[in-house]
């Protein structure tokens, strides 16, 4: 068993073309999960992730801030604390902060 403050975790820019003022932490990765990974995003005001696709799911837990989750039509589903959104496989898509204070949230994906 492995508990731990996420404050202990080291936090990372994400430096994938098409990100803007988006950090990343591997809460869970593959030295402790062996099925699945949880990260915690953090987008500044005005930030977003690559518009991009992937071939795993993934579901997303919203923490804090206000964002939106951008879909292949450019259409923006708006995020808060305590929305959650499911991503296919290879659908399009991109998140954004949409508010004024950093926009946080928790990402489970596959490992392989």
């Amino acid at each position: 068993m492995i508990v731990k403050d996420y404050k202990e975790v080291e936090i990372n820019d994400v430096t994938e073309e098409g990100a803007k003022d988006v950090k990343i932490q591997w809460l869970i990765d593959e030295k402790i999960g062996r099925t699945f990974a949880m990260r915690r995003f953090v987008i500044k005001k005005g930030g977003h992730t690559p518009l991009h696709r992937h071939d795993w799911e993934h579901g997303v837990f919203v923490l804090a801030g206000e964002g939106a989750l951008v879909d292949e039509s450019g259409k923006e589903h708006p995020l808060k604390p305590g929305t959650f959104a499911f991503v296919e496989p290879n659908e399009l898509h991109q998140f954004r902060n949409k508010g004024e204070e950093d926009f946080v949230f928790l990402c489970i994906i596959p490992l392989p």
